[in-house]
């Protein structure tokens, strides 16, 4: 397969090792500095690009991708409440391919399912009230974490009793502690902590008066995420329109 990457960070660099281990070919490699390459026959004859980079711009790499007529696989999260109606429509209605997620790797994929059928089982007991907290490395701009965002969303599809999630405390990198976690009834909030090197760890806890309950994911390096990625993009080469982890891993479709 022929690959594009756009972001040339860490990540960029750790896909750019595992796709050629997997016997893929890296066309175009778009960073800041050459975003006129969007435009070269390089990155035209890519069967799919893939894009880690940041909120401010990842909108316009996805324009751009669609316009050069490469299918793209993206991890940037943040731009979604902003532009995501639109994206999608590009996708389900206009032709174009963005496999999409806030979280590549398999082990959040399996605690995303657990996620949601913990929060369905927990639905029954209205006791016990929801929260989440995620930490992150003092790089990442957006907070909650996309994930943090994805996992609260399979909450709300399973416990009727909660209709929103809210922005909880910030501790920021310098130790500031900002925001709350009190909210309505109706509402969960999502804690945000920034700090050292974390490379991502989801909380999700269910409290009661008598006891509590906890599920974590934490990972332990980028590896998971960056084979995630890869596999996505062999997978979009294959397919077409708005796609996500549910595709490539089917048993996130169903709680049952």
């Amino acid at each position: 397969m022929k690959i594009a990457l756009i972001g040339y960070g860490k990540m960029g660099k750790e896909i750019e090792k595992v796709a050629r281990s997997r016997g893929h070919e890296i066309v175009c490699i778009i960073d800041i500095n050459n975003q006129d390459d969007f435009e070269s026959e390089a990155f035209k004859s890519a069967d799919v690009a893939i894009e880690f980079t940041n909120p401010m711009v990842a909108y316009n790499n996805y324009i751009k991708a669609f316009k050069a007529g490469v299918k793209l696989v993206s991890g940037s999260t943040g731009w979604m409440d902003e532009h995501g109606e639109e994206i999608k429509r590009l996708c389900t209605e206009g032709g174009k391919t963005l496999f999409w997620s806030s979280n590549f790797s398999l082990g959040v994929s399996i605690f995303s399912a657990l996620n949601k059928y913990l929060a369905k089982i927990m639905n029954q007991f209205p006791a016990y009230d929801v929260t989440m907290s995620e930490t992150h490395h003092i790089h990442k701009l957006d907070a909650p974490s996309g994930t943090a965002i994805t996992l609260a969303e399979g909450i709300l599809e399973e416990i009727d009793r909660k209709d929103k999630w809210v922005k909880g405390t910030f501790a920021a990198p310098d130790g500031t502690v900002s925001g709350t976690n009190d909210c309505a009834a109706n509402e969960f909030p999502i804690g945000s902590i920034r700090e050292g090197e974390v490379f991502g760890l989801h909380t999700v806890r269910y409290e009661s008066n008598v006891d509590s309950i906890t599920i974590t994911h934490d990972a332990k390096s980028r590896g998971g995420f960056v084979l995630g990625a890869v596999l996505a993009a062999e997978y979009t080469a294959t397919h077409e329109g708005f796609l996500g982890m549910s595709d490539l891993f089917p048993f996130l479709k169903s709680t049952k």
